[in-house]
């Protein structure tokens, strides 16, 4: 992604970092060996490898606006109640992770980042209301997950960041990795489905012929407007394809529900522009025992939270 002019960029609004904190916990469990344990015996294998994610970000960006997402909603959210079979092909996280997930969210408040959870809506709820508010008071945003359903909030000065990677893109740039505009995301997911959420889409209808649908068409909703006109594309099986719409019609606008993030999720954000809070330097110290952070992590900690870091008598080796 090319840099901006100085003009460009002074026209440029400040940006808040949203972060889809589930994915990097996840990867920390899978990715971090399982020696790590807190003072009470259990795994911390998943809170080393976030906390040291999440130091980089904050080393490498110095958010000045900055939230944190999680996912609370994982069998609970309003998605469900639509359609049972949500993510039911999802194995329910062990009470290992479940426990770390709760030290994550200690910790990023303990830095001062704010925590968006919620109970029925998903961490990509969470974000869009979010960003969604935060354009109003002048902001643009910087979403931090690799994941493609988010791409969807993409608007003008918005970029996505897949942080492991070291790739970003702007709304511009949705097309050349998906095949299809940011803005047609969840109609392409709904067409093709998303085996990771258990969306089955419709029946014959494919990654490549959703995107050439939604390229010819607009939207779903014209789509389903002018579906005689599809068995005249130049389209291997357009015919069959008219005919799944015309018998799964309902099933497509079901699927489409599921597919689009939702931008009302009930967050205390009208006040607040997610500025980044005064550390809690005494749960900052707490934490680093109980979960026997060590020293260079504890320095990392307190020195991100802008407190002179002092000289830890521990015994442990972990970094």
């Amino acid at each position: 992604m090319s840099e901006p002019s100085p003009a460009q960029a002074a026209r440029i609004p400040p940006p808040l970092y949203l972060v889809d904190a589930s994915l990097y916990v996840f990867r920390a469990w899978h990715s971090v060996p399982d020696e790590f344990q807190d003072a009470q015996g259990f795994p911390t294998n998943a809170v080393h490898g976030f906390a040291r994610f999440l130091l980089d970000l904050l080393d490498r960006e110095r958010p000045r606006h900055i939230a944190i997402a999680f996912d609370e909603a994982l069998d609970s959210c309003f998605r469900h109640a639509i359609y049972p079979a949500y993510k039911g092909n999802r194995t329910p996280a062990p009470d290992e992770l479940r426990r770390q997930f709760a030290h994550c969210k200690v910790l990023c408040a303990a830095l001062g980042l704010h925590v968006l959870a919620h109970h029925e809506y998903e961490a990509d709820d969470l974000i869009g209301t979010a960003l969604y508010a935060a354009r109003a008071k002048g902001f643009r945003g910087v979403i931090v997950s690799a994941d493609k359903d988010l791409s969807q909030l993409l608007f003008e000065h918005d970029e996505q960041w897949d942080y492991a990677r070291n790739q970003r893109w702007r709304m511009e740039g949705v097309k050349a990795r998906h095949g299809v505009h940011a803005h047609q995301i969840a109609d392409y997911l709904a067409l093709c489905g998303d085996a990771i959420d258990n969306i089955p889409g419709i029946t014959g209808i494919g990654a490549k012929s959703a995107a050439v649908l939604l390229a010819h068409f607009g939207s779903l909703d014209a789509l389903l407007e002018r579906i005689d006109e599809i068995p005249f594309l130049r389209l291997r099986g357009a015919a069959q394809m008219a005919v799944r719409l015309r018998e799964q019609r309902e099933h497509a606008l079901l699927w489409r529900q599921l597919t689009t993030i939702a931008l009302n999720a009930p967050l205390p954000i009208d006040d607040a522009d997610f500025g980044r809070l005064r550390a809690d330097a005494d749960m900052l110290s707490g934490l680093c025992e109980s979960l026997r952070f060590g020293p260079m992590t504890r320095r990392r900690l307190l020195s991100a939270a802008g407190v002179a870091p002092p000289s830890f008598a521990t015994t442990d080796t972990f970094s």
